[in-house]
C-alpha cells in the first residue's frame, strides 16, 4: 500500500545556489533549518527533491538520503 506524501510546511528554497552551498554551507544551514526540522521530526521512509543540488543540501541539513522525483517515476512505471 502506497505511503502518504507529506510536505514539509517550511518547504522552500535550500539555498544552495550552484556551488554556494559547496563554498558557504552556513548559507544553506540557514535556509532549511526549519524544513530540516520538520523532516527530522517525522518518521521517514524516503525524500525527495527537483533539483541535485537540492538534494545535498537537504541530505546534509536532515541527515536523510534525499533523491530525484524521477526514481518515483521510474518505480511507478517498473
Amino acid at each position: 500500500m502506497p505511503q502518504p506524501v507529506a510536505v514539509p510546511l517550511s518547504a522552500g528554497c535550500c539555498g544552495f545556489a550552484g556551488d554556494r552551498g559547496f563554498l558557504v554551507p552556513e548559507l544553506t544551514q540557514s535556509a532549511t533549518k526549519h524544513e530540516a526540522a520538520e523532516v527530522k521530526a517525522r518518521q521517514v521512509d524516503e525524500c525527495y527533491s527537483s533539483s541535485r543540488t537540492c538534494e545535498i543540501g537537504m541530505s546534509r541539513a536532515t541527515g536523510q538520503i534525499y533523491r530525484s522525483y524521477l526514481y518515483l517515476l521510474e518505480k511507478a512505471t517498473r
